[in-house]
């Protein structure tokens, strides 16, 4: 076989150049870390690696999402327990009014300190997060929830909860109306009331159940009789006479009636009225203040409307106070759930780095074996360029 010096020539020019692109390759490697650097370095490797990118970046967006939530629940779970201070602060207000020896001037004393823990209150409702969002704005509204109007604090959020967008479904807000405004009155299964116009200085307790199983869900009236200085009550159903009719009156006994029980203490005079309701699930904590403020501002009650209204708004803000109780504890539920949320997407992460390490990765030491072998292959393939050059008939006949 003839092998002419130009064929010769171009041999040597084509194995620098595969040299030279397999050591450029080789070196972009080392430098980028990376395996594939490109499509076309590896195709199925390449679309496993970008799958596995596309993970990871789904994964970091949901991330993201979630810790909007965390921020915006764990300023709610502040702002819930800087109300519940303020409601605390409220209640010993109200107890302290109890206090018989109090005179008219003391009281409305503490009505204005009451006024004053009712703005701060306010306040705490209408807490953004700091960038524009109100925490109790339900699902979204441009001002704040919570108007202070002429006939009372008004809600003026939408119901229900915004929520993030990302595969979990994690709130940004809460559902103000209902932590605030959506208390049960009384104990919770019925309220007790005594009429304005009771003239003794008997009062009644929030009462208790005694048998759930009896609860009719009926309002019951006491009317009290005092004939010869000898008082006895009666207890109409609707309106509707019962078995108990002139029972003798005992102040501090419990009247008892179909599974409900309630104290009268004091001396109910001739025609006094006290009332047991079914329980109604839209008391508002700061109507509750109102109340208790209004209560306070008027002077010239005796011993048993005093403490009437004090037990009456006592056991009112109590019931606010657990519904305030109950929201927080679904938001601190909601933090534990996104403490589980965060971990399995950081499982997730890992797991799709791996993948995507494993498709397009460098073996290091293997990548310098390589590189040091085709750098002693293209230093041959120079030599053999060198020695190729120096075949002519000009160096021959010289």
């Amino acid at each position: 076989m003839r092998i002419s010096t130009a064929n010769a020539y171009d041999l040597s020019i084509d194995n620098l150049s595969r040299g030279m692109q397999d050591l450029a390759s080789v070196q972009e490697q080392m430098s980028t870390k990376k395996r594939i650097n490109r499509a076309s370095d590896d195709p199925a490797g390449a679309a496993r690696a970008e799958r596995a990118l596309a993970n990871e970046k789904r994964t970091d967006a949901n991330q993201r999402a979630v810790d909007a939530s965390q921020n915006a629940m764990t300023l709610t779970e502040s702002a819930m327990g800087d109300a519940n201070d303020l409601l605390q602060q409220a209640r010993e207000l109200m107890v302290k009014a109890g206090n018989a020896s109090y005179s008219d001037a003391e009281r409305k004393s503490l009505a204005d300190e009451l006024a004053g823990v009712r703005k701060q209150l306010l306040a705490v409702a209408n807490r953004t997060d700091g960038a524009g969002t109100y925490l109790f704005g339900g699902q979204g509204t441009a001002q704040p929830p919570f108007l202070d109007a002429a006939g009372g604090v008004q809600y003026r959020g939408a119901s229900g909860e915004a929520e993030s967008v990302s595969g979990e479904s994690l709130p940004l807000t809460i559902d103000g109306q209902n932590a605030w405004m959506r208390a049960r009155s009384g104990n919770g299964v019925f309220e007790t009331a005594g009429l304005a116009t009771n003239a003794g200085t008997g009062w009644i307790d929030s009462g208790r159940v005694t048998d759930p199983s009896q609860v009719t869900g009926s309002t019951y009236t006491i009317s009290f009789d005092v004939t010869g200085g000898v008082t006895t009550y009666s207890v109409l159903k609707d309106g509707n006479p019962t078995p108990l009719t002139g029972a003798p009156f005992k102040a501090g006994q419990a009247i008892e009636i179909e599974g409900l029980s309630a104290n009268v203490t004091g001396n109910p005079a001739h025609g006094d009225s006290f009332t047991m309701a079914p329980s109604q699930p839209d008391q508002s904590m700061f109507d509750v203040l109102d109340r208790a403020i209004a209560d306070l501002n008027t002077g010239g009650r005796n011993a048993g409307q005093i403490a009437q209204s004090n037990s009456s708004n006592i056991a009112a803000l109590d019931a606010s106070m657990g519904q305030l109780t109950s929201a927080r504890s679904k938001v601190g539920e909601t933090l534990n759930r996104i403490e589980a949320v965060t971990g399995r997407l950081d499982d997730s992460r890992l797991a799709a780095q791996t993948e995507r390490q494993n498709a397009e990765g460098l073996d290091m030491v293997k990548a310098i074996s390589d590189f040091q072998n085709k750098q002693t292959g293209y230093d041959a393939a120079l030599k053999s360029y060198a020695m190729v050059q120096k075949i002519s008939l000009f160096n021959y006949v010289s």
